[in-house]
């Protein structure tokens, strides 16, 4: 399955792309997300409690950033598992300033298998289209915490 699009977002760049580095405001904005734990080896170990349709678990997983080139873009790969079946995926997230905010394009293949799959491919992309819009309104909600002297000193939204 293809996973594709964007979203413009009113903050900077560079604080964009720090904040989707931070586990902590990942975990804050990724639907389901019970725990989202830093790995010795650069990944993350995840736990998310998804539902589409009948088919609803627990899965456990593990997402890799890779050729990253801050603030520009990065790799993600991710693989997970659970009751309802199997998840593998990998895809492109690019950055690009404009108009004052940041343009976030991604695209990426997603296969599925087990019980999850059999929910078909409408299904499953309406909800991946869900889930990405999920995730991008609570990201943004944490982006406006952020002020511009930030950008140079390091700093991230407060976690609530």
């Amino acid at each position: 399955m293809k996973v594709e699009g964007s979203r413009q977002l009113a903050a900077p760049r560079e604080v964009v792309y720090r904040c989707l580095m931070d586990p902590l405001s990942l975990a804050q904005a990724l639907p389901g997300c019970e725990k989202l734990d830093p790995q010795p080896d650069g990944s993350y170990q995840a736990t998310l409690k998804i539902g589409i349709a009948s088919v609803k678990g627990t899965y456990q997983g593990r997402v890799q950033i890779l050729d990253a080139l801050p603030p520009e873009s990065f790799r993600m790969k991710i693989e997970g598992k659970g009751a309802g079946g199997f998840l593998k995926g990998e895809g492109t997230i690019s950055l690009t300033a404009q108009n004052g905010g940041t343009l976030i394009s991604y695209s990426g293949e997603v296969q599925i298998g087990g019980m999850i799959a059999s929910v078909g491919q409408r299904m499953m992309q309406a909800a991946a289209q869900q889930m990405v819009q999920q995730f991008f309104d609570a990201f943004s909600r944490q982006l406006p915490a952020v002020q511009p002297d930030a950008v140079k000193s390091g700093g991230l939204p407060p976690s609530t």
